[in-house]
């Protein structure tokens, strides 16, 4: 089915739903969500496709309109869509894209980030921005950093999709090494028939 979106496009929902699917792949018990009004609301916007338009489950910003999203994912994700429903009273203006810096601070949004959105009214969840592929792959960490004009004193956020693909991480174990800083005579043979020996 074909919706028109505030954008002037027409977007397939059916489609869309399949691909924004990496909710499940993220840490849930890990995200965190700063400056959130209500402690762990941050997380309940990672929801389903068919959930995402539930006014009931929203982060609303606490002291000001801005928020920091830190979403770890279970594996190595290569981003390639986002989706943001916000509040249209309350919503956010811009979104900043950080790529592997967990535990970000509110102190470190004025680095550059590897990509940023002007955010439009989306009252059907289905605008799509963009993601440059080339810089977002290969991510275990995500940071949204969400802001709103200078009139709003709070934003509102009900669903946050991602699209993209996972793949699991590889992780070593760990390899214990001895070396030798100096040789010791008597763990090497010094004589020929005792070499032969050890062969034997």
């Amino acid at each position: 089915m074909e919706r028109q979106c505030n954008c002037g496009s027409a977007h397939d929902t059916v489609e869309l739903g399949v691909s924004y699917n990496l909710y499940q792949k993220i840490d849930k018990d890990r995200v965190q969500c700063l400056n959130e009004n209500e402690e762990g609301s941050g997380a309940r916007v990672f929801k389903t496709w068919e959930e995402r338009l539930d006014r009931s489950e929203y982060v609303e910003s606490d002291i000001d309109a801005e928020l920091l999203f830190n979403i770890p994912f279970t594996g190595d994700i290569k981003l390639k869509g986002l989706i943001v429903v916000g509040d249209e009273d309350n919503l956010p203006k811009t979104v900043k894209l950080y790529k592997n810096r967990p535990h970000m601070l509110f102190d470190q949004v004025n680095i550059n980030p590897e990509q940023e959105f002007e955010l439009i009214t989306d009252t059907y969840g289905i605008h799509e921005y963009p993601i440059r592929t080339v810089k977002f792959s290969s991510v275990q960490h995500l940071s949204l950093y969400f802001t709103g004009d200078r009139n709003t004193e709070q934003i509102r956020i009900y669903y946050i999709g991602l699209k993209g693909e996972w793949t699991p991480s590889h992780k070593h174990g760990v390899t214990i090494c001895t070396y030798e800083a100096r040789p010791l005579i008597s763990d090497h043979p010094t004589d020929i028939n005792e070499a032969s020996k050890i062969i034997k």
